[in-house]
């Protein structure tokens, strides 16, 4: 099963597979897909549910290092191939609609 290819979605997965095998937290794929936080969450846990991704929390003492814990994502083996499927034909592709890239400093798409 797919999850529904919105532009935000697209822009997750495109973040995703600029390096499929590195994981990246929160507010890494935010910036690196120009969303707000808020609305790459929501995406993730559905791709997450899917299968499609794989995630774990950091090992650290949060107060030694002065931050919360990061929950990491990758995509899983077959989460890369599901998306680069998923892009390919989607709908209305991200590669048609210009300049949404932007971030969320910028003005670029929040929800």
């Amino acid at each position: 099963m797919a999850p529904k290819m919105t532009v935000q979605t697209q822009l997750v997965l495109r973040a995703l597979l600029e390096n499929p095998t590195r994981e990246l937290y929160g507010l890494q794929l935010s910036e690196a897909a120009g969303l707000a936080t808020g609305t790459i969450h929501p995406i993730l846990a559905r791709l997450e549910g899917l299968g499609w991704l794989e995630s774990r929390w950091e090992e650290i003492d949060p107060a030694i290092e002065g931050r919360p814990k990061r929950r990491y994502y990758k995509l899983s083996p077959d989460g890369a191939e599901h998306a680069r499927h998923a892009l390919a034909t989607a709908r209305t592709p991200i590669s048609r609609l210009a300049g949404l890239r932007l971030g969320p400093a910028a003005g670029g798409i929040t929800g």
